[in-house]
């Protein structure tokens, strides 16, 4: 048995392994292992190469089938909050609140943001399963990501042309993401490039550390604002060029700031460290701008600090 998909426009001259993993929703790894063992075709041609270019039109073979025979996606919850901040046929813009989860993964079965906005858009349920791949099943719509403990903007696909789009606007580093990050310490300069590469923890999967060989990143920075009291802070405008997981948060923890908040990444050993009461990572997605997938207008959202990062700044603002 075989699974077939043709390469949309928007991934034209894409590499063969970054155009299937988008397809399908599978991992690149995944991916890898498909194309050395031989089973990946490209019009009945056996593809040898992960970085060989694909054309719009080609048609992409798997042999074998890539996902459960009877799949069961998410489940519509209206008790998820989802604060819509605009949509349209083609896209949904949303603020996501912190504490939400994006999509369902290990551990988080329900109550995600899927679950959500599948009760307030119950057509997305159609994008549930467009490849037959069980990646996409958990996240119809999704392009990419936020930490649960972030908050802030993130834009969902609302039909499969708009999905190829915007994964495609994604691929090639075209979608603008800032965000406000309070961090400990003092930042030297008033605005800095973090270009260090990123891979996850060999002795913990779920961290991500700075490696060499890690995948490319770069995060921009611009302070904002300076604080004292009780404990040196910067209030730092990023914006990200690339977007790894984590990639802000490591960045900014990798050179002697972490993010106010961050359990995770921020060592209470890091000298002048003063715990906060921030409640969860001072991570605001903040800005958000893409090309319509229809129109082709440029879109452009922003976001104000939610209640409780604000309440926060103005308690460190508070003259004495």
């Amino acid at each position: 048995m075989a699974e077939m998909w043709e390469v949309p426009g928007a991934l034209d001259g894409e590499r063969i392994d970054r155009a299937l993993a988008l397809i399908t929703g599978l991992s690149r790894r995944e991916v890898n292992v498909l194309v050395d063992g031989g089973r990946v075709t490209v019009g009945g041609k056996e593809v040898s190469s992960r970085s060989r270019r694909v054309l719009a039109g080609d048609q992409l073979r798997v042999a074998g089938v890539l996902h459960d025979p009877a799949p069961t996606g998410p489940v519509a919850d209206s008790r998820v909050p989802t604060p819509v901040v605009w949509c349209d046929d083609d896209v949904i813009v949303v603020d996501k609140p912190a504490g939400v989860v994006v999509h369902p993964g290990a551990g988080n079965r329900t109550g995600t943001l899927v679950h959500g906005l599948l009760a307030r858009f119950p057509e997305l349920a159609a994008l549930e399963d467009p490849t037959g791949a069980a990646g996409q099943r958990d996240r119809p719509g999704i392009v990419h990501r936020l930490d649960k403990g972030t908050s802030g903007l993130m834009v969902v696909a609302r039909s499969a042309e708009a999905r190829a789009s915007l994964v495609a606007q994604m691929a090639r580093r075209a979608v603008g993401r800032e965000y406000a990050a309070l961090v400990i310490g003092s930042v030297g300069s008033d605005a800095g490039l973090v270009d260090a590469p990123l891979g996850r923890n060999d002795s913990d999967p779920t961290r991500i550390r700075v490696q060499s060989g890690g995948r490319e990143a770069r995060t921009w920075y611009q302070v904002e604002g300076r604080f004292d009291v009780p404990v040196a802070t910067t209030l730092l405008r990023c914006r990200l060029e690339t977007g790894r997981t984590h990639q802000i948060r490591v960045h900014l923890a990798s050179i002697g700031h972490p993010v106010v908040g961050d359990d995770r990444y921020g060592p209470s050993r890091l000298k002048g460290w003063s715990p906060l009461p921030a409640g969860r990572p001072f991570l605001h997605a903040a800005s958000l701008s893409f090309e319509h997938p229809r129109s082709r207008d440029p879109m452009s959202f922003s976001s104000p600090l939610p209640q409780d990062l604000s309440r926060l700044i103005e308690t460190i603002n508070a003259p004495t």
